[in-house]
């Protein structure tokens, strides 16, 4: 009988416990400000590629190397763009009834980069006799990210304080103190534009080098917090 006389004495105090625990909050306001902006797009990345097929796999992989290697020592001639090799990759050839391997195919990558977008453009005309232009992608760098968001850091706090500002005056505060504030950062880059124009062939058999506009890509940064009204 004693027991279950202390059984609801006990549970009365971890009720008590835990609403001590959780104060209640007065006068706090969620705030949300937002900011963006377009920059322009200030790296460009062209992806150039071969692709072959033989029945000897040996004299198949000699021929890509051969081709890449002429494309590398072409586009490294121009100090102003970064040039790496990119993936390279082999598959079979099967017959009709998927049964016997009859020959291999293979494709190998060339990439391209710079923020010189003229010059990136031109050493891809000159590649494009021999090799086949798989991508081209601007994008902004690291740094020119990194600037802007620095930028609109300031932007988006100053905006949280002038909602503040109106929240408490709305309220009839004497002022106010933020209970907590994140700073979130989102980047989207639109789809790369490249015109449309028919390369016209030379009678070198170069292709001529394609438009290209780089476009902008949009960074944003939104402060979300809290703040606590202080009322008269």
């Amino acid at each position: 009988m004693r027991s279950f006389l202390m059984f609801p004495l006990v549970v009365s105090l971890a009720f008590a416990g835990q609403a001590l625990a959780e104060p209640l909050n007065y006068n706090q306001i969620s705030l949300r400000a937002d900011v963006q902006r377009s920059v322009n797009n200030d790296t460009l990345t062209v992806v150039l590629f071969t692709e072959a097929q033989d029945k000897d796999p040996a004299k198949l992989a000699n021929r890509i190397t051969e081709t890449l290697n002429q494309g590398l020592e072409t586009a490294r001639q121009n100090t102003a763009i970064k040039v790496s090799s990119g993936s390279r990759y082999s598959q079979p050839v099967y017959d009709e009834k998927r049964e016997n391997i009859v020959a291999w195919r293979e494709r190998g990558e060339i990439r391209l980069e710079g923020t010189d977008f003229a010059q990136v453009s031109s050493v891809t005309g000159e590649l494009l006799g021999t090799l086949n232009l798989g991508s081209m992608e601007f994008s902004l760098s690291p740094a020119g990210r990194s600037t802007t968001e620095d930028g609109l850091i300031k932007e988006a706090i100053e905006a949280f304080r002038q909602r503040a500002d109106i929240a408490t005056e709305t309220l009839g505060g004497s002022g106010y103190k933020i209970v907590n504030l994140n700073l979130n950062t989102q980047f989207m880059s639109p789809r790369p534009f490249m015109r449309s124009s028919k390369m016209a062939m030379a009678a070198d058999a170069e292709m001529a080098a394609p438009a290209v506009e780089g476009g902008e890509a949009d960074v944003s940064v939104n402060a979300d917090g809290v703040i606590e009204v202080q009322m008269p």
